[in-house]
């Protein structure tokens, strides 16, 4: 089952908690999973926000990695909450993976070493123990998660029928756009239920849908509904 008998709205609320116990130290690292758009890295960060951490204790990065651009990293960061937004790169490569398997032990000495040989000037240390902690939020599956990673982590997957997307973004309605009027809203999030299980359904679909409705009053449907097919 995709929920494993918890609602949607639960399982985000499982997924501050896991984050505080990341933050605070409890446990190393968490895993978040789930479809692009559901509001993942947002709530990490309103959990961030929450917990009053400064910015100097914890830094965001997006994008491709290398094993050895994984490896400075975690040096330079280390001590800090470090999180990994949409860099499904380190979760794939074996070498990275060796390398967060290092970071992410459940041993007080977390040591992480680069044995190959280093470029000429490289100022990095060849090992080094790790004290940081580490947020992955992908976009993968959680089957797909290598194993070994999974059991060193805490997980939350946040993969959501058409009906549970409805669901949260009914919650989150007043959040979302704030500077929009609520009867706009609703009008779109009854236009995105009615099309709920022919297209694809994320937070980003909403506010195109919403801004729509805003710009063209009296057409916004027909061109809603070409819209949201175009993914």
């Amino acid at each position: 089952m995709i929920n494993d008998n918890f609602t949607i709205n639960e399982r985000f609320e499982f997924l501050e908690d896991l984050t505080s116990m990341v933050i605070t130290g409890v446990t190393p690292s968490l895993v978040v999973t789930g479809p692009g758009g559901n509001g993942k890295t947002n709530s990490v960060k309103r959990t961030i926000e929450s917990n009053q951490l400064e910015d100097k204790d914890f830094i965001f990065f997006k994008g491709y990695s290398t094993a050895r651009g994984l490896y400075n990293t975690l040096y330079d960061n280390n001590g800090k909450l470090i999180i990994f937004d949409d860099c499904d790169s380190v979760l794939e490569d074996k070498v990275s993976k060796n390398i967060l398997k290092s970071a992410l032990d459940s041993y007080e000495d977390r040591t992480i070493s680069w044995m190959s040989k280093l470029s000429k000037g490289d100022e990095y240390p060849t090992q080094f123990n790790f004290t940081g902690r580490i947020i992955f939020i992908s976009n993968k599956s959680k089957d797909s998660i290598d194993g070994a990673l999974k059991s060193r982590s805490l997980m939350v997957d946040l993969t959501m029928t058409p009906e549970e997307k409805i669901e949260r973004l009914t919650l989150i309605l007043p959040n979302i756009l704030p500077e929009y009027d609520m009867e706009t809203k609703e009008l779109a999030l009854n236009f995105l239920d009615n099309v709920k299980n022919d297209v694809d359904i994320n937070i980003r679909t909403f506010i195109m849908v919403t801004k729509m409705c805003k710009a063209f009053p009296d057409t916004w449907r027909k061109l809603a509904s070409y819209s949201v097919r175009q993914y």
